[in-house]
């Protein structure tokens, strides 16, 4: 039996993940991470905590399984967060500035007005937003004391999550990220397949910054872990953490999509080998890169959708656990007309309104706890759906079936709802760890503990089939009072 190590470095938290050559989980273990607040609309991560949690799950994993023989090193991550670290040094010059800061919002707003938008789109598939990686390095460089003359010189390097670990596991031997995670930065060219200058040089980013781009089987380096293990292993199966979750859930044919329920939502539809110009909203990424060709998805990403439970919890404190939200939801028939919409970071696709802000309307006298707590759950449903929709409208291709994963999708007043919402099919399988297992997957392909994607439909167990079952005159009057409750918050 051979074992595959999965490092899920997450926005809250790190977790290794142990898979046997059944792509079977043996072993688990995460440790969070903390969240640094600045300023109002920044977000930033400690770069070295991250690592010293990787080594640490990793030798509980080890100690706890002494006997299991490891293969190689998996690594999926957060996505766009960026790090920006001294090549010489080792050292990061700054915290990691995350996904969800708005730290970039004036460079971007420069960009727009300068008549950036129609190029970046074109080039890298993205729309200008600081969600993306590239204005958090500008906005490093322009503002750290001597980073900019370090970058000049060549002492600097950027990269993903996925990158600073696979350059600390190599010990700064390699810099290097996958077709995935480089496609979220907006600094990469999807028609070519390799950083783009002529952006790069906008943002005053040199070159030389950039890791190497790689195919996600490839082998990206050796590394014994800081000695953890007794000898070296391949790191291989690398991928951001949506499209591993997408490759876990086996995805591999246009029209085939999955939504990941987590912190925030990733809803990705496969659309094949060319690089389709997405619906406005909507971006087109590089879904996966394997075997030297590359396969791509439309996307779009909601900033809040487990978060959005999380505050109903930790802050209004109207609930005690996520799992008590299904009941709650289902002591009242309908929402009355209550809606949430979660805009605590803004709102993401389609409408990307860093500006907007959550509210709760519609409420009367008669409103309780289990509207607010209803609403919030459909609002999850709801931004899934405004995203679904434009993908099946632009691509052209029905939706074959939703496969879902996260958290969230235990909930099975969220999951009917959604089907509800839909008109469709969810696929709501058995797997807890989408994204860890997606890169198993990858990295046992490239080992050869599997000879082909189709091999690996046989490994893939307990589909359990959600239809929707709403009257579609009640969907379409339920949506156009979220329509109408989004229109408030972006107003």
């Amino acid at each position: 039996m051979q074992y595959i190590l999965s490092i899920d470095q997450s926005t809250s938290a790190t977790k290794a993940v142990l898979f046997n050559s059944r792509a079977q989980i043996t072993a688990s273990v995460s440790k969070e991470h903390l969240q640094y607040y600045p300023k109002p609309g920044w977000v930033e991560h400690d770069p070295e905590e991250i690592f010293t949690n990787t080594i640490g799950v990793i030798n509980e994993i080890s100690r706890s399984n002494p006997d299991k023989r490891i293969s190689a090193l998996a690594i999926t991550n957060q996505r766009e967060t960026v790090v920006v670290w001294d090549s010489l040094t080792g050292k990061p010059v700054y915290n990691a500035i995350v996904w969800q800061c708005n730290r970039g919002a004036e460079r971007c707003k420069h960009l727009v007005d300068n008549g950036w938008n129609k190029i970046v789109r074109q080039k890298t598939g993205l729309l200008i937003n600081p969600y993306f990686s590239a204005t958090g390095i500008s906005w490093i460089l322009d503002h750290v004391k001597g980073a900019r003359e370090k970058a000049d010189k060549g002492e600097l390097r950027f990269g993903t999550i996925d990158s600073w670990l696979i350059w600390k596991l190599t010990n700064g031997k390699v810099h290097a990220t996958d077709h995935s995670n480089a496609s979220r930065t907006m600094l990469f060219n999807i028609n070519t397949l390799a950083w783009d200058n002529e952006i790069i040089t906008e943002l005053g980013i040199p070159m030389s910054m950039a890791p190497m781009v790689q195919f996600a089987d490839e082998k990206f380096g050796f590394t014994n872990i800081n000695g953890i293990l007794k000898k070296e292993v391949p790191i291989t199966g690398v991928l951001g953490d949506s499209h591993a979750a997408l490759f876990g859930q086996l995805c591999f044919e246009p029209g085939m999509g999955k939504a990941t329920y987590g912190t925030g939502s990733s809803i990705m539809m496969n659309i094949g080998s060319e690089p389709l110009e997405s619906p406005e909203g909507l971006v087109t990424s590089v879904g996966y890169g394997m075997n030297g060709t590359v396969s791509y998805v439309f996307e779009g990403n909601i900033h809040c959708t487990g978060a959005t439970i999380k505050w109903l919890q930790d802050d209004l404190q109207i609930i005690e656990n996520a799992a008590e939200t299904e009941a709650i939801a289902q002591q009242v028939s309908t929402n009355e007309g209550v809606y949430l919409v979660p805009a605590f970071a803004g709102l993401g696709a389609p409408y990307w309104n860093s500006e907007a802000r959550a509210i709760i309307c519609g409420m009367t006298r008669g409103s309780k706890k289990a509207h607010i707590v209803r609403a919030a759950l459909e609002a999850i449903a709801y931004q899934v759906k405004d995203l679904v929709d434009l993908m099946i409208a632009k691509a052209g291709i029905p939706l074959k079936e939703l496969r879902v994963d996260g958290g969230p999708v235990k909930n099975n007043f969220l999951m009917q709802f959604q089907a509800d919402m839909l008109n469709a099919t969810i696929n709501r399988s058995n797997i807890s760890e989408a994204s860890a297992l997606g890169v198993a997957l990858v990295a046992g392909l490239s080992l050869g503990i599997w000879k082909t994607q189709e091999e690996l439909g046989s490994l893939r167990v307990g589909n359990d089939y959600i239809v929707g079952s709403m009257e579609s005159i009640e969907i379409e009057r339920l949506y156009e009072g979220w329509k109408d409750a989004v229109k408030k918050t972006i107003n």
